[in-house]
């Protein structure tokens, strides 16, 4: 299908809501099997490179510039989603990170998509994350067979109420970096700060927002405007990178850095994570549940800070909180979700 003489064929794609964040799902099927031909279609899909992304259909920003490739390669019994980070604005397409966010509405798509079948009131779904190996279990509401988005579910960062989706993580331990705990301790001494390296998930760098000369509680505008400030996240961040064994990560999107204070409303941390450049208006699923992972963790950076608890960690971000249940060798989270639109996009030509 084209939009008119000489114009590319059009891609089936279903735009959503999925957490704190928007993306574009795709079945693996519909895009090209060769990872260079499906990254420079996506580029084109979404606006990349343009700091406006005027031309497609990315947000202009981390957030809103994803995209999940979803498909069933053992005859619907779990499903893969395979996340995909477009950068607004240079011509680069990342699978070196997971993301949480987009997963919540993985379930759905498959089902919209008739990857799975509904399994009654609910349905709950296996996810491998194919980014790590991870896996998840995914419990969404279905009645009569069908996706059900209304809810009264309301999730910070999100403006809106939806139906609740539980997420329980398993086997997300070193599932970047090989172990919870990539340099072998719960502290280290890194560009002049301590901090902590964690991956539970998703690496991160959880430093004392103090230890870098901030309070810990401004706005992602303040923090995003203060150059002193990122110069010496991303210091921090390119040791961490080296000491966590992934190398020069200049060029990556991981670890993220969570500046991390002490509660100002009732909950267990403060926290303000950059991503890696730009500050999240909420905390990433994966980021929180690593996050979540150093408060309970004797002798990290987190740990100094954190109020007294059990397995229930609440986060405090810009937009609100990130509630976790950490214990038995997995965390659990709720998310919401939601279909934005389906049809069919057009890729620039060029």
């Amino acid at each position: 299908m084209g939009n008119g003489a000489g114009d590319p064929a059009g891609v089936r794609c279903m735009l959503m809501r999925g957490g704190t964040s928007k993306g574009a799902y795709f079945l693996a099927g519909d895009l090209p099997a060769d990872p260079a031909e499906r990254d420079d279609l996506l580029l084109r899909v979404l606006g990349s490179p343009d700091q406006r992304q005027i031309d497609g259909l990315g947000g202009a920003h981390p957030l809103t510039s994803k995209v999940a490739v979803v498909s069933t390669p053992d005859a619907g019994s779990t499903v893969d989603y395979l996340f995909l980070q477009v950068h607004v604005d240079e011509p680069v397409v990342s699978a070196g990170q997971p993301c949480g966010n987009l997963l919540a509405a993985v379930a759905p798509f498959a089902l919209e998509r008739g990857l799975i079948a509904a399994g009654g009131e609910r349905t709950v779904v296996p996810v491998r994350m194919a980014n790590t190996g991870g896996t998840a279990v995914v419990d969404l509401p279905t009645p009569g067979g069908l996706v059900r988005y209304a809810g009264d579910t309301h999730i910070s960062g999100v403006p809106f109420p939806a139906a609740e989706i539980a997420i329980t993580f398993h086997s997300t331990e070193g599932s970047v970096c090989g172990s919870l705990l990539p340099t072998g301790s719960a502290r280290d001494r890194l560009a002049g700060v301590d901090a902590t390296c964690i991956d539970n998930g998703m690496p991160v760098v959880v430093v004392a927002a103090a230890s870098l000369g901030t309070t810990g509680y401004g706005s992602c505008a303040e923090l995003e405007a203060d150059a002193t400030l990122r110069a010496r996240v991303e210091r921090l961040r390119l040791a961490a990178g080296q000491a966590m064994g992934l190398g020069d990560v200049t060029g990556r999107t991981i670890p993220k850095v969570t500046l991390v204070a002490p509660p100002r409303h009732g909950g267990t941390l403060s926290t303000r994570t950059f991503i890696p450049h730009r500050c999240h208006t909420a905390i990433g699923v994966l980021g929180a549940v690593s996050v979540a992972s150093a408060a309970v963790l004797p002798g990290s950076v987190a740990a100094d800070l954190a109020a007294p608890g059990g397995t229930r960690v609440r986060l405090e971000h810009p937009s609100g909180f990130f509630d976790t249940e950490v214990g038995g060798g997995q965390v659990a989270v709720i998310r919401t979700a939601r279909k934005l639109f389906d049809g069919i996009t057009w890729p620039r030509t060029n």
